[in-house]
């Protein structure tokens, strides 16, 4: 009898997730009609982050920054940025690690003298042009604004975790307190009063930058200019806007 009632229960959860679907396809997303509110003569941006792999040092300021601005519960496994820790050993295998997120820093390594190398790759929401997360939402909960960046309107999110499961990034989680899906937004607060996403504010080796693809006087043109970059998973035409320098062929 119970599973028969968990089944009604699935059941009208996509009769009603199809009905909303269907509505949002005649009339708009409530989230999608208050991005397009703002004024049609304000420029329009596109922002993009470039991450140098070989500056980043892993000391997790980045993942403490992001977690006090952005009110990031504490508890291990809930991050909007965090930093993997990559260990090439001599035979040719790869371990990762990423304790607490990277934000305490990484434990020394033992065994030295059978590692090649090691790096750290910080990762975040890849701030898709073709996102799948988007695309997955039967609510219009998330979506893209004008200058690019996917946000979450937590007030219409379900908490479904379609999208959570649709990000081939692992960027997106649900917070424990308000039960809604979660992710970087580039401080999307801190870009309307011109200021940096605090992640790239608190780098002490300017390891991210932060700025817009098209502006070509922007520091993130000029990274993109002068250094070969790369994006994760160029194999799921999801279409990036994280773009990383001088990336090992190990990083997934």
């Amino acid at each position: 009898m119970k599973k028969k009632r968990e089944l009604m229960n699935r059941r009208e959860f996509l009769r009603e997730s199809t009905l909303v679907g269907t509505v949002l396809l005649l009339f708009g997303s409530p989230a999608s009609e208050d991005s397009d509110s703002s004024n049609d003569n304000e420029p329009i941006h596109q922002y993009g982050m470039g991450i140098q792999v070989d500056k980043c040092i892993g000391c997790g300021q980045c993942v403490d920054a992001c977690k006090r601005e952005n009110d990031v519960p504490r508890e291990p496994f809930f991050f909007r940025t965090w930093v993997e820790r990559y260990i090439i050993l001599i035979d040719g295998t790869a371990q990762v690690d990423s304790p607490n997120g990277g934000s305490e820093g990484f434990p020394e390594m033992v065994a030295e003298n059978e590692i090649m190398r090691t790096f750290f790759v910080p990762k975040l929401c890849n701030q898709c042009a073709n996102p799948p997360c988007v695309q997955v939402c039967p609510v219009g909960a998330t979506f893209i604004t004008k200058d690019g960046v996917i946000l979450i309107d937590k007030d219409y999110c379900l908490g479904c975790r379609y999208c959570i499961q649709a990000c081939p990034y692992g960027a997106r989680f649900l917070n424990p307190v308000t039960s809604t899906a979660e992710k970087c937004t580039f401080c999307y607060h801190r870009l309307s009063r011109g200021l940096k996403p605090a992640c790239v504010e608190v780098c002490p080796t300017e390891a991210r930058i932060f700025g817009e693809i098209g502006l070509r006087s922007s520091l993130l043109a000029r990274f993109m200019r002068f250094n070969k970059v790369q994006v994760l998973k160029p194999h799921l035409n999801t279409e990036p806007k994280i773009y990383y320098a001088n990336l090992d062929g190990e990083v997934r």
